[in-house]
C-alpha cells in the first residue's frame, strides 16, 4: 500500500492519501481523542503523540498536530497507523450514524434561495475546499447570513477567514443577490 502526502494551507495539518476510499461521499470531523472513539482509524491517529484533530473525507484523511512535534517525527508513526488499519481491513467509522447531525437554521420561506447557496458549495466550494484537506457544511441562512462550519484542515487555518470573507462571499452574493455576509460557525 502506498500513501501519498500533501502539504495544506494550514502549516499545523497534512493531508494523507490512502488511494483507496476513507468515507466515501460523507466527512468526519475529530477535534478531540475523546470525539472520535466511534471510529478505529481516527482513535489510532489520536493515540499518537502531538495529534489534535483528525478529519476523514471522501479519499483522504488530515492529521492537525501541535507546534511541540514535529512533522518529521509524527509523519512517519501517521503512515505507519493509516497502513495498519487499511491492511488489517478495519471500519473506517464503526457505525452508519451521520458524522455530523447537526440541524441547519433555515426559515421554510428560504428553501429556494438555499437550494442555490447549497448547489454552489458543492460544485464550487467544496472541491477546492477538499483539495486543501478540508471540508465546509452549510449550518444555516437567516435575513441575508449564511452560516458556514469550516471542517479538517480548514479549521483553525490562518487563512480561513480570508477565504470565508473574500473567496466564498463574495462568489454567493455574486450569485444569489439575496446574500449579505458569510459567518463561520465554531463548534
Amino acid at each position: 500500500m502506498f500513501i501519498e502526502t500533501e502539504g495544506t494551507p494550514n502549516p499545523a495539518t497534512l493531508k494523507f492519501l490512502p488511494g483507496r476510499d476513507v468515507m466515501g461521499s460523507r466527512t468526519a470531523d475529530f477535534a478531540s481523542a475523546e470525539a472520535a472513539d466511534r471510529s478505529p482509524l481516527a482513535a489510532a491517529i489520536f493515540s499518537l503523540p502531538g495529534v489534535t484533530r483528525v478529519f476523514l473525507g471522501g479519499d483522504f484523511i488530515t492529521v492537525t498536530k501541535t507546534d511541540a512535534i514535529a512533522w518529521q517525527a509524527l509523519k512517519p508513526q501517521v503512515l505507519g497507523a493509516v497502513m495498519e488499519h487499511f491492511v488489517a481491513g478495519r471500519p473506517v467509522v464503526e457505525t452508519d450514524a451521520e458524522a455530523d447531525d447537526l440541524d441547519e437554521d433555515v426559515a421554510p420561506e428560504d428553501a429556494e434561495i438555499v437550494a442555490q447557496i447549497k448547489e454552489l458549495l458543492d460544485t464550487r466550494v467544496r472541491p477546492a475546499v477538499a483539495s486543501d484537506g478540508g471540508d465546509i457544511v452549510f449550518r444555516g441562512y437567516r435575513d441575508g447570513i449564511v452560516r458556514l462550519h469550516m471542517q479538517g484542515a480548514c479549521s483553525g487555518c490562518p487563512s480561513s477567514s480570508a477565504t470565508l470573507k473574500h473567496g466564498i462571499e463574495n462568489m454567493l452574493r455574486h450569485y444569489v443577490p439575496e446574500v449579505v455576509s458569510v459567518e463561520q460557525v465554531m463548534y
